[in-house]
C-alpha cells in the first residue's frame, strides 16, 4: 500500500540540498508526484507531495532526522483526501493581479475568496520593477475552485471591486480543464 504524504523543508539555501532530499525519498522508495521549491531571502524552501510505501514512511522520518541536524525544519504528514474528491463539480479560475505595492493585498484578496468559500490552490506573489519608473510593482497569480453555489454569484465583479479599493489590476478567467 502506498501513502500520500506532504513532505516539507525550510532552511538555509546551498547548492546540492534538492539533491540531498530527493536521494533520501529514493532510499525509501518515495515518488515525488507534485512539488514547489524556492529561494526565498537566504531560506530555501520545499514542499512536496509524496507517494511512499507504508512500510517506509517510518523510515523517511528517522532519515530526516539527519537534515533536522543541519539546521533544516522538516515535517512529513500524510494526506488521503485527493482534490478530486473533495472539490467535485468545483471550477477553476486564475486570477492575476498586478499594482503598486502595499501592505495587505494578499490578506484583503485571500479574505474576500474566503468569504466566499472560495479555495486557492496555488498562488504565487512577486515585487517587482515597474519597467518606466522602477518603483516596486506588486504581481499575484493565484488559482482557485469556487464551489458551485457561487458560479451563478457575482463573485467576478465583486473581486474586481476588491482590487479597485486596493488600487490594483485584477483579471480573472475560467480555466479549461
Amino acid at each position: 500500500m502506498r501513502n500520500n504524504i506532504v513532505f516539507t523543508l525550510t532552511g538555509p539555501d546551498r547548492i546540492g540540498i534538492v539533491e540531498e532530499v530527493t536521494q533520501l525519498l529514493l532510499e525509501h522508495d518515495g515518488n515525488v508526484e507534485l512539488s514547489r521549491m524556492a529561494r526565498l531571502g537566504g531560506e530555501f524552501a520545499m514542499l512536496l507531495l509524496v507517494f511512499i510505501p507504508a512500510e517506509e514512511v517510518a523510515g523517511l522520518s528517522k532519515a530526516a532526522e539527519s537534515l533536522i541536524a543541519q539546521g533544516y525544519q522538516v515535517t512529513t504528514s500524510q494526506t488521503d483526501q485527493t482534490y478530486a474528491d473533495q472539490y467535485r463539480g468545483w471550477l477553476p479560475y486564475q486570477i492575476e493581479l498586478r499594482g503598486a505595492d502595499h501592505e495587505g493585498i494578499v490578506h484583503e484578496v485571500a479574505h474576500y475568496l474566503a468569504q466566499h468559500g472560495i479555495n486557492i490552490e496555488s498562488m504565487d506573489t512577486e515585487l517587482v520593477r515597474a519597467p518606466m519608473s522602477g518603483a516596486p510593482l506588486f504581481t499575484m497569480t493565484a488559482l482557485v475552485v469556487v464551489p458551485p453555489s457561487q458560479i451563478d454569484q457575482d463573485w467576478e465583479a465583486a473581486l474586481l471591486d476588491v482590487g479597485r479599493h486596493l488600487n490594483v489590476d485584477i483579471n480573472v478567467s475560467a480555466v479549461n480543464s
